[in-house]
């Protein structure tokens, strides 16, 4: 995996669609870090899908939603003084909400493309992924092979990036699309399917969710940018840039802690 300074600092073009008018800034400590933008404990409802390790699931002891998007959301929240409300959304459907303004905020470990941010703003990015072909454990043909048998039914998650990927790589077939890549897993481990096209940080959940029964069978791309999702427009865009960027100074630290927790690095 890349270097996140790397991440940040080729992608300040995404920063272009900062809207001017930003909440004040101050400089004492209170319930925000001193110099970040103060939201004055304002609530924000934050979509996420509950079904997109490590990004975002649910824990199945607690039943609560965990992921690296919980932890940093409430970490940006607790640094600029706003409170996050988690809403379980599908991401079919979910670009029009966030463009209706029916969120305000996505957190789905969602991918930066021109076409998306022509109906909808992103934060900076935050890390770089790649695609990756997941198979069962027992597996043995590497991609090549794939791509050589027509045969083989290729799966991934409708409506997504890798979707568009899976389609390029294996235009010789119909991609067989599910719901989420939660149903798209099951069908592998249960033989329904041969292969999915999925990132590789999600995979990876994926892989530590069924240990012994998927693995990674070979990469397929690597220069994809993950980063939030906010209506057109809107008020929350350079606060939440501001609080990423804090995160991921050296001198503080924390985004590289929550990144290691969740696998995003090493």
């Amino acid at each position: 995996m890349k270097k996140f300074t790397f991440v940040l600092s080729v992608l300040v073009l995404a920063s272009l669609v900062l809207t001017a008018c930003a909440p004040k800034t101050t400089t004492e400590s209170g319930n925000h870090m001193a110099g970040l933008p103060d939201l004055g404990g304002k609530t924000i409802t934050v979509a996420v899908e509950n079904a997109y390790p490590p990004f975002n699931t649910i824990d199945a002891t607690s039943g609560a939603g965990v992921g690296w998007d919980y932890d940093t959301v409430r970490e940006i929240c607790k640094r600029i003084n706003c409170v996050p409300d988690f809403k379980q959304a599908a991401w079919d459907g979910i670009f029009p909400a966030m463009a209706a303004g029916e969120y305000d905020m996505l957190a789905d470990g969602v991918t930066f493309t021109m076409d998306r941010a022509w109906t909808v703003d992103f934060s900076i990015p935050y890390v770089i992924i790649g695609q990756v072909l997941l198979t069962r454990e027992a597996e043995t043909r590497l991609l090549a092979d794939f791509q050589a048998d027509p045969n083989l039914i290729i799966g991934t998650q409708i409506g997504t990036t890798n979707e568009i990927v899976a389609k390029a790589t294996f235009a010789d077939r119909e991609i067989q699309s599910f719901e989420d890549f939660g149903g798209a897993v099951l069908a592998l481990i249960a033989g329904d399917i041969d292969a999915i096209v999925i990132d590789n940080v999600s995979a990876t959940g994926y892989i530590q969710a069924n240990a012994g029964k998927i693995k990674i069978a070979d990469q397929i791309t690597s220069d994809e940018m993950l980063a939030f999702v906010f209506p057109p427009g809107s008020d929350l865009l350079q606060p939440v840039n501001a609080a990423l960027r804090s995160m991921h100074e050296e001198k503080d630290g924390t985004l590289d802690q929550i990144n290691k927790k969740w696998s995003l690095s090493k």
